[in-house]
């Protein structure tokens, strides 16, 4: 059994979302929102937001407060690099794998050569790493090469870089303070469009690509802000992905959220860092980036037999979607009863808050969020998991084809909004490419729950609360 408790210097700051009520006695916010009640003693032990570990009582308070959801990890204590291992599976890859290494220095880095038509080569001249190559005669596959070269891996950390990245400065240390906490098995940076002004493509990559987890440092779980991380670039504690059997190797896609959820489920804790960033090539072509979206959602029908109601394609709670659905007939009765079910939620709400000054109005504050937040979800889903469907009911009926368009447009502009970097594409052409992302892993998740022969990947789920 593992030591838990928090090191002291460890610390922990409430998210900026997290709203705070009666003196920071209660924290409403995480993901999903939650109301946190605290004792006096340890609401005046956050002080200005911040929470230092100095003995038990306050070690107790900042794992609360980190499994909670509302605040994130502050480590002091940084392990050393020394143990650290880089670990490289590559399959006729050699120049983007020369780039990788030449931008690494002072690390142990282990090749796994997956098979390769000609054997990789590591010049004698590069001096930079201690870096060894372990050949495969055959092809296994990327997990399989991970796994092998866990493996073979010694120290306490293995970092997993694929061929095609490059970290940026500071990127091993900045994710090796968060393994100061004992539960943290994962660690993943941010990922980045390497040359984003290049083409279109690379354009919206930089700010919406399927590596990209955004802005925001986020715990990482089913459903929270960032579901899952790639394993294009991540670092993990050996032993505790060693005990969960390591990457699955027969999943030619999703492994990598597999890996997090089955993390996760074993109690682990798992965090996205975006202060630490790694560059990512930069998509070569319209076809092989549609191909590899659809791939992406192929992988959600073996996702949804492994972790059932984990990867569903839309979750969102029962009130929300009858208020939406009734709300969306445009009906005097639907309207009347959206708008009734909507008070009721009010009241229920009202009842959790009232220990609050004003309960009402924080009532009515995070019902208004949670039923925007829903619909956006849903327009989401329509564009996005559901698309088959929202063009069959286009076809058949103008109204559908009407609110569909019209859902469309906004949830790409605020998608758009939401997401947007300094030079990123303008609204028009990123709603363009955003609906195109759509349709491929529209079109890989549908073709996926045909081959699997299960529609467990296309059902919704509809949580109470």
């Amino acid at each position: 059994m593992r030591h838990d408790r928090l090191p002291d210097g460890f610390g922990v700051r409430i998210d900026p979302k997290v709203r705070t009520y009666s003196g920071g006695r209660l924290l409403v916010g995480g993901t999903p929102t939650r109301l946190l009640r605290l004792a006096p003693e340890a609401a005046a032990l956050i002080g200005d937001g911040y929470l230092e570990v100095t003995d038990p009582t306050s070690a107790r308070v900042a794992r609360r407060l980190l499994d909670s959801g509302v605040a994130n990890p502050r480590p002091r204590l940084l392990p050393s690099l020394e143990d650290v291992t880089v670990i490289v599976p590559v399959h006729n890859n050699a120049p983007e794998l020369s780039r990788l290494l030449s931008a690494l220095r002072g690390h142990t880095v282990i090749v796994v050569d997956d098979g390769s038509d000609q054997p990789v080569r590591i010049p004698d001249s590069r001096g930079r790493c201690r870096i060894t190559v372990l050949r495969r005669d055959r092809r296994h596959g990327a997990a399989a090469a991970r796994n092998f070269g866990l493996r073979a891996a010694a120290t306490e950390f293995v970092a997993f870089l694929d061929p095609d990245v490059v970290p940026r400065t500071g990127w091993l240390e900045v994710m090796l303070g968060h393994f100061s906490d004992p539960k943290v098995a994962l660690v993943a940076p941010r990922i980045l469009a390497m040359d984003p002004d290049s083409t279109l493509l690379a354009r919206y990559e930089h700010t919406r690509g399927s590596v990209h987890r955004g802005r925001r440092e986020s715990a990482v779980h089913a459903h929270g802000p960032v579901p899952y991380v790639p394993s294009s670039a991540v670092l993990v504690r050996r032993l505790a992905l060693l005990a969960e059997g390591g990457f699955d190797e027969s999943m030619p896609a999703g492994g990598d959220v597999d890996l997090c959820w089955r993390l996760d489920r074993a109690g682990w804790r798992l965090r996205y860092e975006p202060a630490a960033r790694v560059a990512h090539s930069n998509p070569v072509s319209l076809r092989k980036w549609f191909a590899h979206k659809v791939t992406h959602g192929t992988g959600v029908a073996p996702l949804a037999q492994r972790h059932p109601g984990l990867a569903a394609p839309l979750s969102m709670p029962i009130w929300t979607a009858v208020s939406a659905l009734l709300l969306g007939t445009l009906s005097k009765w639907g309207v009347f009863g959206g708008l009734l079910t909507m008070g009721a939620t009010l009241i229920r709400l009202r009842r959790v808050f009232a220990g609050l000054d004003n309960p009402t109005r924080v009532a009515a504050i995070y019902m208004t969020r949670g039923f925007t937040g829903g619909v956006w979800r849903l327009a989401s889903a329509m564009c996005r998991h559901y698309w088959p469907i929202t063009l069959l009911g286009m076809l058949c009926s103008r109204r559908v084809r009407h609110i569909a368009i019209t859902l469309a447009m906004a949830e790409g502009l605020a998608d758009w909004f939401t997401h947007r970097e300094p030079g990123s594409l303008d609204p028009i052409r990123y709603v363009a490419c955003r609906r195109l992302d759509d349709v491929a892993y529209g079109a890989g998740l549908w073709w996926g729950a045909a081959r699997e022969r299960s529609a467990a990947a296309l059902k919704p789920t509809l949580p109470p609360n």
